[in-house]
């Protein structure tokens, strides 16, 4: 029998489901206390061990190393634990590359590039990528996480996005905002004014635009808000409702619930969007009349997905 699946998104491509927290640890300590959480509350949320703003300067190999040893690691249960490595233009990215694919690349989801100043930037990394899987002999291809963070990024974001390999496109606001020398305040760097600001909402904008148009999954940047629950969810929340985002990064275990909260649609959408999808399956699929109103392959599609992102996969 036909997947319903392949009926209604025939010749699209859709985004892969990914957990809907990116969940960033950079010292062995949190790496640690990451996992322990992965473990309790199951797979409901991806780890990125971080090279880039983890390791000490002349620490770098070292610190490769210890993100391949969590990786392979008993407590790694899930194998959704990834790894952020330097930037293009750091002497150390190609070594993190080889140290962390030759150690642990077979339990690898995803491989995270920072500050991509250019599509260029991302296709030599997505090239030095598959040299190194090939070099390990490694099968298939590791998803690449490109972020979204300079202005050269930005303006070259629709060919980012298209680029074969690239699973997920990341806003990097601090550092987008740090590239304006200035220009933009630090207010806009939290909220409300990261959801306000005219040059912040257009690099959101094209991001999530990009990312829908390609397939892939935008991913919206952390918030600065540690400790009030309700923040974060309202933060997280805005991202996914006004923006467009299907997942978002966090730096601390009290966000990891709060955006799972407001990224996970709520039991009466979830069950209106079951029985809507019932109907329109005993009718095949085609237009029908449903609480006195007009749906079809359209309306279909929209709320498959959203029982997709609320857990459900029949």
């Amino acid at each position: 029998m036909t997947n319903p699946r392949d009926i209604l998104f025939a010749g699209e491509k859709i985004p892969p489901s990914l957990p809907v927290v990116d969940h960033y640890a950079g010292s062995e300590k949190l790496m640690q206390k990451a996992l322990t959480l992965q473990r309790e509350m199951g797979a409901v949320f991806d780890i990125t061990l971080d090279c880039e703003d983890g390791a000490r300067v002349g620490n770098e190999a070292e610190h490769a190393k210890m993100c391949a040893e969590f990786i392979l690691s008993g407590d790694n249960r899930f194998n959704r634990v990834g790894v952020r490595i330097h930037d293009i233009s750091h002497p150390h990215w190609r070594a993190d590359l080889e140290i962390v694919l030759r150690l642990a690349g077979k339990r690898l989801p995803f491989l995270t590039l920072p500050k991509a100043r250019s599509a260029q930037d991302a296709r030599r990394f997505l090239r030095a990528l598959r040299e190194q899987e090939s070099a390990h002999g490694l099968t298939g291809n590791i998803p690449a996480h490109v972020l979204i963070e300079t202005h050269g990024a930005l303006r070259e974001v629709w060919q980012i996005a298209s680029l074969a390999g690239v699973e997920s496109l990341d806003f990097g606001l601090m550092d987008f905002v740090s590239a304006h020398g200035g220009a933009i305040p630090a207010a806009a760097m939290q909220s409300p004014g990261q959801f306000t600001h005219p040059l912040i909402v257009r690099a959101k904008c094209e991001i999530a635009a990009a990312a829908h148009a390609s397939g892939i999954i935008p991913a919206h940047n952390v918030c600065t808000e540690l400790a009030d629950a309700a923040c974060i969810e309202n933060d997280a929340r805005r991202a996914c409702r006004e923006f467009g985002y299907l997942r978002m990064w966090s730096v601390h275990p009290a966000q990891i619930a709060p955006i799972i909260a407001a990224f996970t649609p709520d039991a009466a959408e979830a069950d209106a969007a079951r029985e809507l999808l019932a109907a329109a399956r005993q009718a095949h699929w085609g237009p029908i009349r449903h609480a006195g109103k007009l749906h079809d392959r359209a309306s279909y599609r929209y709320y498959w997905r959203l029982l997709e992102r609320a857990g459900f996969r029949d």
